[in-house]
């Protein structure tokens, strides 16, 4: 499977389930809004997240090079896989078309490492 790493660096946050959508988090070329009855999460390019924000910094994301039909299976897990064996954590979004996985910046290079490894095929970021 192709991937490309995109150079944003991200902000996972969380927010209380009743918040209303901020203006921040709908800044910048890459966002996605989840919510639960239990929370309220927000991906975002860093420079968007405002102070007293409960946040994890630092993530970069590895798109899966789609689109993938939704009677293909496997397609996560088998990106996933070696970067579990790797002990590397994630965080996980898919869209309509693709999938996005978000690994912390000082983990990319093992984590392109293990997928090399696992046969997936790293592509530049140029033309995303």
């Amino acid at each position: 499977m192709k991937y490309r790493v995109l150079a944003e660096q991200l902000a996972v946050c969380r927010l209380a389930a009743a918040d209303r959508v901020p203006a921040w988090a709908l800044q910048g070329g890459f966002f996605c809004l989840a919510r639960t009855p239990d929370e309220f999460s927000i991906v975002c390019p860093e420079a968007c997240v405002p102070g007293g924000v409960q946040t994890e910094l630092g993530w970069l994301a590895l798109k899966l090079e789609g689109p993938f039909p939704f009677s293909m299976t496997g397609v996560l897990a088998s990106f996933l896989q070696p970067l579990a064996e790797a002990q590397i954590p994630i965080f996980a979004i898919s869209t309509f078309d693709t999938d996005y996985v978000l690994i912390k910046h000082e983990f990319v290079e093992r984590a392109c490492d293990a997928l090399a490894t696992a046969g997936h095929q790293r592509i530049d970021t140029a033309a995303s």
